[in-house]
């Protein structure tokens, strides 16, 4: 930001500053959180379809429409996720209660204990990406983030 400053003073570089850390931070977390799921086999996106899931509490099942909104995707997006997990024994898809001609995507035993096993490793690095900030300043920070985002 100083050469910025420097070559364009009186620029208010702040907002730069800010969604370039971000930006940074998203880019870390990113290397962190999906390598390790990498070497289980999953993507990102299919560790979130099987944790929105087990979340979801008993049966752990949800309509397509329910999922998508759930993860900010498009039901599109969530169909290839789902057939990876399905081909993978993770989910399947079975008949929606609630609805004759719909389906539910559901998580399978092995996708339960996947997501479970998971899980506490997933939010410790998260723990870790954090770290340099004391608990107050995690909760100050996710109620600024939570301003910017509602």
């Amino acid at each position: 930001m100083a050469q910025w400053h420097a070559e364009y003073p009186g620029l208010d570089t702040l907002p730069m500053s800010i969604i370039g850390r971000l930006a940074h931070l998203e880019a870390a977390a990113r290397a962190a959180i999906e390598a390790p799921l990498e070497a289980e086999g999953l993507r990102r996106g299919e560790f979130d379809v099987l944790a929105t899931l087990r979340r979801s509490g008993t049966p752990f099942a949800l309509n397509p429409a329910t999922l998508a909104d759930q993860l900010l995707i498009t039901r599109a997006g969530l169909t290839a996720r789902v057939d990876r997990l399905e081909a993978a024994g993770f989910v399947t898809r079975t008949p929606d209660p609630s609805d004759g001609r719909g389906k539910s995507v559901t998580l399978t035993a092995e996708g339960r204990h996947l997501i479970e096993r998971l899980l506490p490793g997933h939010i410790q690095r998260e723990r870790d990406l954090l770290s340099p900030l004391s608990r107050e300043q995690q909760q100050a920070f996710d109620t600024l983030l939570r301003d910017l985002t509602t």
